[in-house]
């Protein structure tokens, strides 16, 4: 921004209607930027292959002779971060469709709003600005030397590194736990790789997506005519992993039947296919994951006790992401280098405004989570550089960040922009309260300013204020209590059941 404060910046104007380019330059031209006219499509490309490079262009759709979508795509040719702004009279879906298609930063429609043209200048003069702030940025991390897919240098990452190190020379079993999207498998894969049967299979089941009636069927296999359907003879998955590894995901999903089958196999190494007699000797490792409290299953006797220490001999847990923030840069790092050797992206660099945001959410939805943001951010970016603007909603709103309204026109209610306008204006009376009490000394937090607070964050989200407050509060006792269901109950002052209904009800995850 400091070049900014030295230098206007340029911004060209493309359109055939002379009266056009005199009223947009004299609108840009009151907040001192330095506006160049072309009077046509061609000599618009002309002047931006010649140079100097334009700071923003305006650039027109509808031109005789050389269009604004063809324009724009030789622009972008000459600078893949060129920011273009589109002009129309009609404002169709399909133009909408085609500005952005074709790496428009935004449109607007004729006759002009001074504001709006004003606002949407200096909204893409900041992403310029961003844009240029990161143009030296390094990553992080060399993505070759995360094969596996497991980043992170945090404290408890590297406890997790030192365990899987630890068991990979023996075939004890290892009962991974975390919540959903943590990367567990991920865990599984590099014990397998890096253990003496890296060479022999490596095959992950995922108990939960197998109905009960079939999941016998596909790990011990079965007999032809054993059941209705059954045409042949099928091995299951420990004959095809014999001598290797078989992960199973989500065992705490597993029918109690099945888990006395597993027992067996664990303490005498054999199976039995479906419908048959003959004893098979398997060589298998076995290693299990979980989301659930299999302690609490076991005390509810839905899992069995026996099994529970058979697969419990080394524990492996997998924080969420939300305990380990400083990894969020380098597996955000490691997600945009893969996009971009498979060519789905042309992303390399984050802005520090949206790797600020990206570092305080929550993560619910854990490693997951963060790769579909990395991805879908990366397809929304214009340029080479994630922006906060291309971020999702949910996303920024989540990490307390309230973004400028979005332009209605005239026709619209004013309501939902007075409404907007309020809360900010709350939010900034709430920040002042806490910020002078700070200065007094007082205690910060008291349930009234809590909840005042939580009141103006929460007013503008579509989902019921109280549902979001007991969700949050639900999820954050859970983890402090690391899933135990009983303490986590006690902390909330309700009956392990009403908790129970409740995760269920929310749809919650642990």
């Amino acid at each position: 921004m400091s070049d900014l404060a030295t230098k206007p910046p340029t911004i060209l104007v493309i359109d055939d209607d002379a009266e056009v380019r005199y009223s947009l330059g004299r609108v840009l031209s009151s907040k001192k930027y330095q506006v160049v006219e072309a009077a046509s499509g061609e000599l618009g490309v002309a002047a931006v292959k010649k140079g100097p490079l334009p700071d923003l262009i305006f650039l027109d759709i509808r031109m005789s002779g050389m269009s604004g979508i063809e324009a724009l795509q030789h622009i972008r040719s000459v600078n893949p971060k060129q920011l273009v702004v589109l002009m129309t009279a009609f404002g169709t879906a399909q133009t909408a469709i085609e500005a952005m298609k074709y790496g428009a930063f935004d449109y607007i429609m004729k006759p002009f709003d001074p504001a709006k043209v004003l606002t949407i200048s200096e909204n893409a003069l900041k992403a310029h600005a961003d844009m240029r702030a990161v143009v030296n940025y390094k990553p992080t991390i060399n993505s070759d030397d995360y094969k596996e897919g497991i980043v992170g240098s945090s404290p408890v990452m590297q406890d997790v590194f030192k365990i899987i190190g630890q068991v990979t020379a023996s075939d004890v079993t290892v009962m991974i736990t975390g919540e959903s999207g943590t990367g567990k498998e991920l865990v599984a894969r590099s014990i397998w790789k890096h253990s003496h049967r890296a060479a022999k299979p490596f095959i992950a089941v995922n108990c939960a997506a197998i109905p009960d009636n079939l999941i016998e069927s596909e790990l011990f296999g079965h007999e032809k005519g054993s059941f209705t359907g059954a045409t042949g003879q099928r091995l299951g998955k420990f004959e095809l992993c014999d001598g290797g590894t078989i992960f199973l995901d989500e065992i705490g999903d597993m029918a109690l039947a099945t888990q006395t089958k597993i027992l067996r196999v664990l303490q005498q190494g054999e199976i039995q296919r479906v419908g048959g007699t003959e004893t098979i000797k398997v060589d298998v490792r076995i290693l299990a994951a979980t989301n659930k409290d299999l302690e609490e299953m076991v005390k509810a006797k839905t899992f069995r006790e026996d099994l529970y220490y058979r697969l419990n001999v080394v524990r492996i847990r997998m924080p969420a992401l939300r305990e380990r923030v400083d990894d969020v840069p380098q597996i955000l790092d490691f997600g945009l280098q893969n996009l971009l050797k498979q060519k789905k992206t042309r992303v390399s660099k984050v802005s520090p405004e949206a790797l600020a945001v990206l570092t305080r959410y929550r993560w619910p939805g854990n490693v997951r989570e963060l790769e579909n943001v990395v991805y879908r951010s990366a397809v929304i970016a214009q340029g080479d550089t994630i922006l906060l603007k291309d971020l999702p909603i949910e996303v920024r709103e989540a990490a307390g960040v309230v973004s400028a309204p979005p332009f209605v026109a005239d026709t619209a209610q004013p309501f939902e922009n007075a409404r907007v306008a309020s809360a900010e204006s709350a939010a900034l009376a709430n920040a002042q309260v806490v910020a002078d009490t700070i200065a007094s000394g007082e205690p910060v937090l008291s349930v009234e300013r809590a909840l005042d607070f939580l009141h103006t964050e929460l007013s503008l989200q579509t989902e019921p204020i109280l549902e979001r407050i007991e969700r949050e509060m639900i999820v954050r006792v859970l983890a402090a209590t690391e899933g135990n269901l009983l303490k986590a109950s006690e902390k909330l002052g309700i009956t392990r059941a009403t908790l129970r209904k409740r995760v269920d009800e929310l749809g919650l995850k642990f």
